[in-house]
C-alpha cells in the first residue's frame, strides 16, 4: 500500500453513514493504475480540497465528498487517471475563484479542457431557466465532441447528485428528476452505459413519481417471494440442457427494474401481473458462434414465441449493443425472455463506450461502440452548425436521443438506424444532406410511396432525386430526426433570405420609378453613404431588410434621391411615428402597384383573416421580419395601416397565375343527414380541393358549414358558389371576411 493509502480507509459523517474518502479511491485504483498515476489523482484531490475549503453541501458534509464520489463512480468503470483527476476538479472553475488557466498551469491543458467542458456558463445572464439549461447543455455536448470523457464525468456527477437528491425541496427535486429522465438517461443509453442508465432511471422515477415508485416497488417485493422457486427451476432446466449439449455458459435470472416495468405497463397498457409474470434470463458464453448454437438449444427446450426473436448481433443497436433476444413458452405457458451474448458483449452492454473508450493506445481494433459514438458526435456537430439557438439545438438533440429504432436498408444493402417513426424524408437526409434536399419520390421494397411514409425495420428504401427539387416547409410536420429537421430549416432560412432580397429590390425599384429614378442610375457613392448611415454592409443587405419588412421602400427611395434632409434612417419606426405621410411623400405622383404572381415564396404571405385570391382588390401591409402580407381591401384588420402610406402598397395580380389560393365560404343548410357530403361533393366536382371543413348546429333546424378550399381566382370561386347555391337544402352561402 502506498503512503497515500495509509490513511483511514473509512470514516463516518455526523449522521453515522459511512463516507467515502480519498484513501478508498486510491485503494480501488491500485487494481488498474500505476503508483505514479495514483499519486497524480491524489495531487488533484489536494488541489480541489484546498479550492473548496470551507464549502459544504446542503447535507452539511464537506463539499469535497461530492467530487470524490464522482471519481469513484468513474473508477468503477476503470476510467483513466486524467479523467479521474478532472472528475475531482470538475466543480473548481464553477464554484471557486480558480480559473481554467490555473488548472492548466497546475496540471495540463487536457485536464483543464475536461474541467471547463463540464463547467456551467455562470458568467452569462440568460432570459430564462430554459435558455440557460439549453446553453449549458450545448456547451457540454460540443466539449464532448472533442473529448468523450466530458459527458462521462457529467453522467457520474448527475448520478451522485441523484443519489443525494432527497435533501432538495420537492419542486426542485422533480425538476432535476425530469431533466435526468429526459436528457441524461437517453445519453447514457446512447453511449451504452447500462449500469449508469438503469440507476439514473430508478432514481429519477423515485423522485418524479414517488407514489407510483413506492407502489410498484412494494408490488415487486411481494411478487419476488413467489417467483424464486419458479426462477430456480427454469434456470436449472436451461443450465442442464446446455451442459448436456456440451456448452460452457453462465445462466443468470434477471430481475426487471421498477422503471422498466412502469414503462412497459404504460406503453403497452399492461397490468402489473402481466409484466411481472415474465421471467427473464441472461446466458453468457465464450464465443460469438456459440450464441447461435445456444439459441438453437433453448428453442429445442421451450417453444419460441413467433415474431419475438431479435438478432442484435448481426444488426447491433445504434450504441453498439449486441445480443440475441428471444421469448419462449416456458412451463405452464409462462413467458421466458432470454438474452444470449458473449463476455465481451456483456461488458459492452454494461459499460458501453467506457468499456473500450476512445483514448486507449493507437492501433487497437475499432469496435461497433466506438464507431457508433463517433458517428453520433459527428451528427451533433452538424446539428450545432444548423441550429439557430441553444433551445432549438436542445430540442433537436432530445429528438435524436429517442431510444426506439428502426433498421432499414439502402438499395446496396447498407443498414441505416433511424428513430422510431422516421419517414422517407428522414432516411434521405440520413443518406446525405444533398439527397434530402433534392428528393422528390421514393420506393420502399420497389413500390412507389409518398415522402411522408413511415418506415419499419427490414424495408429497403430507394430515394428518387431531381436537380430542380428543394425542401418543402410541410416536411417539418412529419420528419422526426434532428438531422432532417435542422437541414430543412437551414435551407428554408437561406431560401427566405434570397426571396427577401429579390422582393426588396422589386419594392425599392417600384418606389424609385414613381420618383423618376432607378437603382441603376443612382451613384454608387450615394448608396454606400446610405448603407453606412443605417449600418448595413452591402446593397443585398438593404434589399433583404426591405423585403423582410424591416425598412419601408418609400422612405429608403426618398433618402437615396436626397430629398429627406435629416429626417432619420427611413426605418419602420419613422412610419410608426407618422413623420412621413402619403400625400407629401409621393408629391402627387401615383405609385404603380406591386404585381403578385403567387410564386414569391415565404416573404409574401396571404392573410388568413380575409384570404385574398386573384381578382380581389388587394393591398399589402409590411410586417417587420416577415415581409409583406396581402389583404383584401375591405379587410377590417388593415384599418390602422391605411392611415400611414409608407406601411402599405397596392397589389395587382398577374394575369395568369401558376398556383391555387385558399379561401373560405360559409354555407347555411337545413339540418339533414348527408347534406355535408352533398355540398363537399359539389365543391369537388368544380375542381376545388377542400383543405378543411367545420360544422355547427344553429337551432336544431339549420347547420352552418365552413369550407376552406383552394381556388384559382374569383371567377373559379363564383362558379363554385353558384353550383352550391343550386343544391337542395342550401339556404344561404357567402364568402367569409374576418
Amino acid at each position: 500500500m502506498t503512503p497515500v493509502t495509509a490513511e483511514l480507509l473509512t470514516a463516518h459523517s455526523h449522521s453515522g453513514k459511512p463516507r467515502f474518502l480519498i484513501s478508498d479511491l486510491c485503494v480501488a485504483l491500485e487494481s488498474y493504475l500505476t503508483p505514479s498515476q495514483i499519486q497524480e489523482v491524489y495531487r488533484a484531490y489536494v488541489f480541489s480540497a484546498e479550492a473548496h475549503e470551507g464549502q459544504q453541501r446542503m447535507t452539511g458534509e464537506p463539499y469535497i465528498y461530492h467530487p470524490l464520489a464522482v471519481a469513484r463512480i468513474l473508477a468503477n468503470i476503470q476510467m483513466d487517471h486524467k479523467c479521474l483527476m478532472a472528475a475531482i476538479l470538475h466543480d473548481v472553475i464553477e464554484d471557486t475563484p480558480v480559473g481554467k488557466a490555473q488548472i492548466a498551469e497546475a496540471f495540463d491543458d487536457e485536464i483543464a479542457q475536461l474541467v471547463d467542458g463540464v463547467s456551467k456558463l455562470t458568467q452569462i445572464d440568460f432570459r430564462s431557466r430554459a435558455e440557460a439549461q439549453a446553453a449549458n447543455f450545448r456547451k457540454m455536448l460540443l466539449a464532448m465532441t472533442r473529448d468523450i470523457r466530458v459527458i462521462l464525468i457529467k453522467l457520474a456527477d448527475r448520478l451522485h447528485n441523484m443519489r443525494t437528491l432527497g435533501i432538495m425541496r420537492p419542486a426542485k427535486r422533480r425538476r432535476i428528476a425530469r431533466e435526468t429522465l429526459d436528457i441524461y438517461v437517453p445519453i447514457a443509453n446512447r453511449l451504452g452505459i447500462n449500469s449508469v442508465r438503469t440507476e439514473l432511471e430508478e432514481l429519477g422515477f423515485a423522485a418524479y413519481w414517488p407514489m407510483r415508485y413506492r407502489i410498484l416497488r412494494n408490488a415487486v417485493r411481494q411478487a419476488r417471494g413467489n417467483r424464486k422457486r419458479v426462477l430456480g427451476s427454469i434456470e436449472a432446466a436451461i443450465s442442464a440442457r446446455l451442459a448436456e449439449d456440451g456448452f460452457i455458459a453462465e445462466v443468470k435470472g434477471r430481475e426487471k427494474h421498477t422503471y422498466s416495468i412502469y414503462k412497459k405497463m404504460l406503453t403497452k397498457k399492461l397490468s402489473f401481473s402481466e409484466v411481472a409474470d415474465v421471467y427473464a434470463f441472461r446466458i453468457i458464453v465464450d464465443q460469438l458462434d456459440t450464441c447461435y448454437r445456444v439459441l438453437g438449444a433453448v428453442h429445442n427446450l421451450f417453444k419460441p414465441v413467433p415474431g419475438r426473436f431479435k438478432d442484435y448481433i448481426a444488426i447491433p443497436k445504434s450504441n453498439g449493443y449486441q445480443s440475441l433476444h428471444t421469448v419462449l413458452f416456458g412451463p405452464h405457458g409462462i413467458p421466458i425472455e432470454i438474452q444470449i451474448r458473449t463476455q465481451d458483449m456483456h461488458r459492452l452492454a454494461e459499460s458501453g463506450i467506457a468499456a473500450h473508450w476512445l483514448y486507449k493506445a493507437v492501433g487497437e481494433d475499432d469496435n461497433l461502440s466506438r464507431a457508433a459514438v463517433s458517428d453520433w458526435l459527428k451528427h451533433l456537430l452538424e446539428l450545432q452548425q444548423g441550429a439557430g439557438d441553444s433551445v432549438e439545438f436542445l430540442d433537436h438533440v432530445k429528438v435524436d436521443l429517442f431510444p426506439d429504432e428502426v433498421y432499414v436498408f439502402t438499395p446496396r444493402g447498407k443498414i441505416l438506424v433511424l428513430a422510431k417513426g422516421a419517414t422517407v424524408i428522414d432516411f434521405a437526409y440520413a443518406v446525405h444532406t444533398d439527397v434530402g434536399n433534392s428528393c422528390v419520390a421514393a420506393r420502399i421494397d420497389r413500390r412507389l410511396v409518398p415522402l411522408r411514409t413511415q418506415l419499419f425495420s427490414g424495408q429497403t428504401v430507394e430515394i428518387i432525386c431531381s436537380e430542380t427539387a428543394s425542401p418543402n416547409p410541410a416536411w417539418l410536420n412529419f420528419v422526426v430526426t434532428g438531422k432532417a429537421r435542422v437541414n430543412i430549416r437551414s435551407y428554408l432560412k437561406n431560401l427566405r433570405q434570397q426571396e427577401a432580397i429579390t422582393l426588396g429590390e422589386r419594392l425599392l425599384e417600384k418606389e424609385l420609378s414613381v420618383l423618376g429614378e432607378s437603382i441603376n442610375k443612382i451613384p454608387e457613392k450615394k448608396i454606400e453613404r446610405l448603407l453606412v448611415d443605417i449600418g448595413l454592409s452591402d446593397r443585398n443587405s438593404l434589399f433583404r431588410e426591405i423585403g423582410l419588412g424591416n425598412r419601408m421602400p418609400l422612405l429608403v427611395a426618398r433618402r437615396l434621391i436626397g430629398d429627406t434632409g435629416d429626417e432619420g434612417e427611413g426605418s419602420l419606426e419613422e412610419g410608426k411615428n407618422g413623420r412621413k405621410r402619403s400625400g407629401k411623400s409621393r408629391e402627387g405622383k401615383i405609385s404603380r402597384p406591386l404585381v403578385i404572381t403567387g410564386t414569391e415564396g415565404m416573404v409574401v404571405k396571404f392573410a388568413k383573416c380575409c384570404r385574398p385570391i386573384p381578382g380581389d382588390k388587394a393591398i399589402a401591409s409590411f410586417s417587420p421580419g416577415k415581409g409583406i402580407v396581402v389583404h383584401r381591401e375591405e379587410c377590417r384588420n388593415i384599418g390602422e395601416f391605411r392611415k400611414q402610406d409608407s406601411h402599405w402598397l397596392y397589389v395587382q395580380w398577374e394575369a395568369k397565375q401558376l398556383k391555387t389560393f385558399s379561401t373560405e365560404i360559409k354555407v347555411e343548410t337545413d339540418n339533414r343527414r348527408g347534406v355535408l357530403a352533398t355540398v363537399a361533393s359539389a365543391i369537388s366536382e368544380m375542381g376545388s380541393n377542400i383543405e378543411n371543413v367545420s360544422m355547427e348546429e344553429q337551432d336544431g333546424l339549420t347547420s352552418v358549414l365552413k369550407f376552406t378550399m383552394s381556388v384559382e381566382d374569383r371567377r373559379h370561386l363564383a362558379g363554385i358558389i353558384r353550383r352550391v347555391r343550386s343544391l337542395a337544402h342550401v339556404l344561404r352561402i357567402n364568402r367569409t371576411l374576418c
